[in-house]
């Protein structure tokens, strides 16, 4: 015979349950308390940075310009050969008049000034004298930015409370800039040039236009090879291809593929585009091609993602009213799938546009002052120009540097909204 188990009291029986719901809800809301501080440590980190890069960049937008009336002495200028002028002393001399001063013998005060004017004055000069040789014996009106550290002066990072000896500028360059600013010779405005010039040697000529442009050429490369060709192997994969061995080997190596560091496509791509096909280095057609292939895995896998998350149910319908595998394939799980699709490539262009390791090994690294003159011709990008800002040693191109990665950042923000929006236009299409 057998001893009969106990009954639990019933107040027992409550409390035990009641301690148990306690420490569950405890736990469910240690777990919303955790999910939350990391969204605050998160937003807080991108906030920080964002803000840091926003309050080092902004400035650039802002452009100190000088307006100077420039006398053009016949006796200095040759018709015959109007560039062996020194036009950029002109502009000096004609700086040191408006301030009221005379040059000494030795030139030293108009060199003083030429270190706050930008070069791009003379420059201005030169073409219009090329233009319009009648212009000689007369005085023209020039404008154009100061010197960067100038500006950097006008904008509080250069302030005279910092010993003379550790500053670009001395007491007197300081004493004219304010003198230039007082009269109204010198104004600011939002800087357009940043947006409209290429890479220069000087700071304050130096814009993001060639960078731009190679990087759009070098996106359109991208998009072109790897889209329609990892769409399209993504597609034979999943819908087509048998399921053996040798497929569960191709899914594994393009896993493998999206892990592998960029730095490798940029060693893959010069030893097989630049060495062996001998296509032109440091351009947007060879930055396109190691760009993707590093697309490639990423859009293989966005599509496969996107094909399985159709109900089979569709499948089966098509194929029982008498469609074929193909035409159930391209005629209706594909376009249902295509706003995962197109989300998945946007976003990997996206951050192929960011990537700066591949592209310095295929040669972009050097400098291009001009817009690209075509798909093999010599060009630039966005993170390629913000390296090489950031290694130069003037000043004047840190804030630039800034500024540059704010104009990535509007790019692959404006690319990931038309991958938002592309999604919803499909959405509502099917």
């Amino acid at each position: 015979m057998t001893d009969a188990a106990l009954p639990i009291p019933a107040n027992d029986l409550r409390q035990a349950v009641e301690a148990r719901l306690k420490k569950r809800h405890a736990q469910e809301m240690r777990f919303r308390l955790y999910g939350r501080l990391a969204i605050i440590v998160a937003l807080t980190f991108l906030v920080l940075l964002i803000g840091r890069i926003v309050h080092q960049g902004y400035t650039t937008f802002i452009d100190y310009r000088i307006g100077v009336p420039v006398y053009l002495d016949p006796a200095r200028i040759d018709k015959a050969d109007p560039t062996g002028a020194n036009y950029d002393l002109m502009v000096s001399e004609a700086v040191l008049k408006k301030l009221g001063e005379q040059d000494d013998e030795f030139g030293r005060k108009a060199g003083k000034v030429a270190e706050i004017m930008s070069n791009d004055l003379g420059f201005q000069l030169l073409a219009k004298v090329r233009t319009d040789p009648s212009l000689i014996g007369q005085t023209v009106t020039v404008t154009g930015p100061l010197k960067s550290d100038a500006a950097l002066y006008f904008k509080g990072e250069i302030r005279r409370a910092i010993p003379q000896g550790e500053r670009k500028l001395d007491d007197q360059q300081l004493d004219w800039l304010d003198k230039l600013k007082a009269s109204g010779a010198v104004s600011s405005g939002f800087n357009f040039g940043f947006l409209t010039r290429s890479d220069s040697t000087e700071p304050e000529q130096a814009g993001v236009l060639g960078a731009i442009v190679g990087s759009a050429m070098m996106l359109l490369v991208t998009a072109l090879l790897a889209v329609p060709i990892g769409v399209l192997a993504a597609t034979y994969l999943e819908e087509f291809a048998p399921k053996n061995r040798w497929t569960d080997l191709i899914e594994v190596n393009i896993n493998n593929l999206a892990a592998v560091p960029s730095i490798v496509y940029g060693l893959l791509g010069l030893a097989v585009f630049i060495n062996w096909l001998a296509v032109p280095r440091s351009s947007p057609l060879v930055g396109g091609l190691v760009l993707a292939l590093m697309a490639l895995p990423t859009v293989i896998i966005a599509t496969r993602s996107a094909l399985k998350a159709v109900p089979p149910s569709i499948r089966d319908a098509a194929l029982g009213i008498g469609a074929s595998r193909t035409q159930t394939v391209f005629h209706h799980v594909l376009p249902l799938a295509m706003p995962g699709v197109m989300t998945g490539s946007i976003l990997s262009l996206a951050h192929a546009l960011g990537e700066t390791a591949p592209l310095l090994m295929i040669g972009m690294v050097s400098f291009v002052p001009g817009v690209p003159a075509g798909f093999t011709g010599a060009a630039t990008v966005l993170p390629v120009q913000v390296f090489i800002w950031e290694n130069a040693s003037e000043r004047g191109f840190h804030e630039r540097t800034a500024a540059a990665i704010i104009v990535l950042l509007v790019f692959m923000i404006v690319m990931n909204l038309a991958a938002i929006l592309v999604r919803r236009r499909f959405e509502r299409r099917w």
